[in-house]
C-alpha cells in the first residue's frame, strides 16, 4: 500500500480528507491544512489506483478459441511504477 500519511487505515485517511473538506466549506483552511488536504488526496488517489490495478491484474478472459488470457500477465507489467 502507498504511504497513508501516518494513518493506519484508509478509513482514517478518508475520514480526515472529509473533515478537511467540510471545514473548507464552512470556514476555510489554513495554508498548512490546505497542504495536508492535498497530500491526503494524493495518497488516497494513489491507493485507489493501486487497488484497482491489483483487481484488474487478476482478471482473466476466455478468448473465442477457448484459451485463457490473464490480463495482469499480458498488460500489468506495462504500468508498474505509474502513479
Amino acid at each position: 500500500m502507498s504511504d497513508n500519511m501516518g494513518y493506519t487505515t484508509m478509513e482514517e485517511l478518508t475520514k480526515r480528507v472529509n473533515e478537511l473538506y467540510h471545514k473548507s466549506q464552512a470556514e476555510g483552511l489554513t495554508e498548512e491544512e490546505k497542504e495536508e488536504q492535498a497530500a491526503l488526496r494524493k495518497a488516497y488517489v494513489a491507493n485507489v489506483r493501486n487497488n484497482l490495478k491489483g483487481q484488474l491484474d487478476h482478471i482473466s478472459i476466455v478468448e473465442k478459441d477457448g484459451s485463457v488470457t490473464n490480463l495482469g500477465e499480458k498488460y500489468g507489467k506495462k504500468h508498474v511504477g505509474e502513479a
